[in-house]
């Protein structure tokens, strides 16, 4: 999805997070990205591959003072570095995070896979 267009379902997300706030309907999540995990050799991710579960959750941060990439969004399981959102397709997830906008993130893939690239696919989620 290029960045416009979830530029544009962020702020669809954002009305509709107003009308079920103002009808206090249960929790929303949208997704809004589904991509290979990036960095998987350089960081804990070849350490941590055994105890790593489809759906286990993921905390995002930011890191604007990356050398690589202003916009670079790291993936931490339980406190480790795993790798990064791909440098591609990141933009729109920093931005709503610069903006304050609530993510989250989860495994939806652990794939046995000769190439690293290949092992995790993470979604990122919105919160209204």
């Amino acid at each position: 999805m290029d960045s416009r267009r979830l530029r544009r379902v962020l702020s669809a997300v954002a009305l509709v997070g107003c009308i079920a706030a103002a009808d206090a309907a249960p929790r929303l999540r949208v997704m809004v990205q589904r991509a290979p995990l990036a960095g998987f050799t350089h960081h804990d991710a070849p350490e941590l591959w055994p105890q790593l579960r489809t759906g286990d959750r993921l905390a995002l941060q930011r890191e604007p003072e990356n050398p690589h990439d202003a916009r670079a969004i790291a993936v931490i399981w339980q406190g480790r570095k795993l790798g990064y959102l791909p440098r591609a397709e990141n933009d729109a997830v920093s931005v709503a995070m610069d903006a304050g906008t609530t993510v989250e993130a989860r495994i939806a893939e652990r794939i046995e896979h000769a190439d690293p690239r290949r092992r995790i696919v993470v979604e990122v989620f919105v919160v209204p």
